[in-house]
């Protein structure tokens, strides 16, 4: 019988690129997520009866226990932007994270992979940062032999940084950023996804990987490169962090007075996190170590974003008729 992997979270952005490649290499995969009933669109991923989404909430002992028997692999996707409530920095990515490395190690899994983030920290000023060192930190405790994932900003078709800001650009002649000068690395997610599934199959040696892609850039630059891609002129505006921390602040009380109905554009952590550069470190294992050549952004971009050019997918096709006039 073909070997079982659970992946929790494995319906969100980079689980569904893990779910695809662990169902090619011919894995049973078991997609634990809170909501079964939206996720069924990772079951194509493989062929029938190879997906399975299950419920399962990593806040809970049982849930998280029961999700993993049987389980050759355990990969954790499950992170979160959200500092308050029930599923907050804390209890997903620190408690939650740590509880699924106590109940992989007691059940004898043999495999357990945890998609991290460039930025970890128990020192940093960001709470995002410090939960997600936490969260390794209780992985390492349980389980040594972990394979630990730190991507910078991860790109791809479903991605929420270039669609998001692609969108922006459709309101206004302003774009405006904040931490314009601050330093990222790029990876393209079924690299991040080629990684992951490396270490269910134990074929990566244990340890802590911080991915980036082939280039460094600026956030400015970043959003350059996109509005060339979508083909429009904006003012890239970068505020200064002391004016976007009274703005962040401002949206998280406009979120919190509307019980979440208005979600804050920013919050008051995140500005913290741009402050710092997030990309590979020197000496850090990455890639290379694997010999895996990561995409560029620019040989990827156009293929999601075209929908955000004025004339959407008949843009080249106007470019094409303006050279022919002229």
């Amino acid at each position: 019988m073909s070997k079982l992997v659970t992946i929790y979270g494995g319906s969100g952005f980079v689980g569904r690129y893990i779910v695809r490649r662990m169902a090619k290499a011919g894995w049973r995969v078991r997609v634990a997520v809170r909501r079964p009933n939206e996720a069924m669109h990772v079951k194509t991923c493989g062929v029938v009866g190879q997906v399975e989404p299950v419920l399962c909430n990593i806040r809970d002992e049982d849930s998280v226990r029961a999700a993993m028997l049987g389980a050759d692999a355990v990969i954790n996707c499950v992170g979160t932007f959200d500092r308050k409530g029930r599923n907050n920095f804390d209890a997903v990515q620190h408690e939650g994270a740590e509880r699924i490395a106590r109940w992989a190690a007691a059940s004898g899994v043999a495999q357990l992979v945890h998609i991290s983030a460039i930025g970890a920290d128990a020192e940093s000023d960001s709470i995002y940062c410090q939960t997600k060192a936490r969260g390794e930190a209780g992985i390492l405790e349980h389980f040594p032999s972990a394979v630990i994932l730190r991507p910078s900003v991860i790109f791809g078709a479903e991605d929420g940084f270039f669609n998001r800001f692609a969108a922006m650009t459709r309101w206004g002649p302003v774009l405006p950023l904040v931490g314009g000068e601050t330093r990222f690395q790029p990876v393209y997610v079924d690299d991040v996804a080629e990684v992951a599934a490396l270490g269910a199959e134990g074929r990566a040696e244990a340890g802590i990987y911080e991915l980036g892609g082939p280039d460094v850039q600026s956030f400015r630059e970043l959003m350059q490169e996109m509005l060339s891609v979508v083909r429009r002129r904006r003012l890239v505006l970068n505020i200064p962090f002391w004016i976007a921390g009274i703005l962040g602040g401002a949206m998280e009380l406009l979120q919190t007075l509307t019980l979440g109905i208005i979600p804050a554009q920013i919050t008051r952590d995140q500005i913290k996190s741009l402050r710092c550069d997030n990309v590979v470190s020197d000496g850090a294992r990455s890639f290379s170590d694997l010999g895996i050549k990561p995409m560029a952004s620019e040989a990827v971009l156009p293929d999601y974003l075209w929908r955000f050019r004025p004339a959407g997918q008949y843009e080249a096709i106007k470019e094409s008729a303006g050279k022919l006039g002229s």
